[in-house]
């Protein structure tokens, strides 16, 4: 098929890209290079593609593509607590209206990275499938919300939406982030030789590593369209719920000689939710995941340790992105609305 992902340059987009090129797909980009520079042993590699914000597409850049994979947004809750505003116009208005282009270009199918933070604060007794009540409770999850319920709207025969609702990502990517919890907690293990949570550890999150995300959408995306047409899937697997605790003595026990500790009068974090992956592992079986926690954390450990990462590098802005835009935000590089204050190229190969 001939492609069209965009956030290929982020850090689900720099796997997702190089696995559908491996797939015989042709793969075209779009990035608007928010996060160039904040490479991870080498960065990712180069496909052809349009440096472009995405609320700035238009129609004749979406024609003669078979499908749109729409990955790019304001990724992560502090940094779509910045600027809910401007969190609002990307991920919401802009993901509706690249549907709308898509479908009056053409486009056969719009597979759309949600999130499980959409089910945001639950009851830890619940296990929650793809008909449980949302509940998100940070800008990020309700932009989610929102897109969902428009873009569904425009499904028709010739168009069909699929949203994949990820469970919390970890794993190496070329282009590193070191806020989520997982590769966080890895991190800060090797570089100080601690393991430290600043909430009481109770609550519970589904966990994916990045590849097998990625593997989720191509499953979606070669999938028969019957099996898919607007239809809304949990991206995981069962055995892969944890508490955070359970997490950090994952970590501890990988990373020998650190220490695992709690903040002092810790509370539970809101976000709270067990989810069921029972419907993605029935209707889309060519979706196989194959990571763990445990496997991921090694697979972290060692590549940590291979690029020598230093507590420095935690605390910088190459892996952070909340830091990396404050810092663009500073040099005036770009203005409120998180647009480039200066020319960028339109477009490689």
């Amino acid at each position: 098929m001939k492609l069209l992902l965009t956030g290929h340059d982020g850090y689900i987009g720099a796997v997702m890209s190089r696995m559908l090129a491996e797939r015989g797909h042709e793969v075209v980009g779009v990035d608007s290079g928010l996060f160039e520079g904040c490479d991870f042993a080498g960065g990712p590699e180069t496909i052809p593609s349009l440096h472009k914000d995405i609320r700035d597409l238009e129609r004749r850049d979406l024609e003669g593509f078979d499908a749109v994979i729409h990955l790019a947004a304001i990724s992560n809750d502090p940094l779509g607590n910045l600027n809910p505003g401007c969190t609002y116009e990307i991920n919401h208005e802009a993901s509706v209206r690249l549907a709308e282009l898509s479908r009056e270009a053409g486009v056969e199918r719009y597979l759309y990275s949600s999130s499980c933070s959409v089910y945001g604060s639950a009851s830890p007794d619940d296990v929650l499938d793809e008909s449980a009540s949302f509940s998100p409770v940070t800008p990020y999850a309700k932009s989610k919300v929102m897109v969902e319920a428009d873009v569904r709207e425009l499904a028709n025969d010739g168009f069909s939406p699929v949203f994949l609702r990820n469970a919390t990502v970890y794993g190496v990517s070329p282009r590193l982030r070191g806020d989520l919890v997982v590769n966080n907690l890895v991190g800060w293990a090797l570089t100080t030789g601690r393991v430290h949570l600043k909430s009481d550890g109770t609550p519970w999150r589904p966990l994916v590593h990045v590849e097998d995300v990625c593997g989720a959408f191509h499953a979606a995306l070669v999938a028969p369209r019957e099996a898919i047409h607007n239809e809304a899937f949990n991206v995981g697997r069962d055995d892969e719920n944890y508490r955070i605790s359970q997490v950090a003595e994952i970590v501890h026990a990988a990373v020998e000689g650190s220490e695992l500790s709690y903040a002092e009068g810790a509370g539970p974090d809101p976000r709270c939710y067990r989810v069921d992956f029972g419907k993605i592992r029935d209707r889309l079986p060519g979706f196989e995941p194959t990571w763990t926690v445990p496997r991921g954390v090694a697979q972290l450990v060692d590549a940590f340790r291979a690029v020598e990462l230093r507590q420095e590098d935690l605390e910088g802005d190459r892996y952070l992105r909340i830091a990396h835009i404050s810092r663009l935000l500073s040099e005036g590089r770009l203005d409120s609305d998180l647009r480039w204050t200066e020319p960028r190229r339109a477009s490689v190969g």
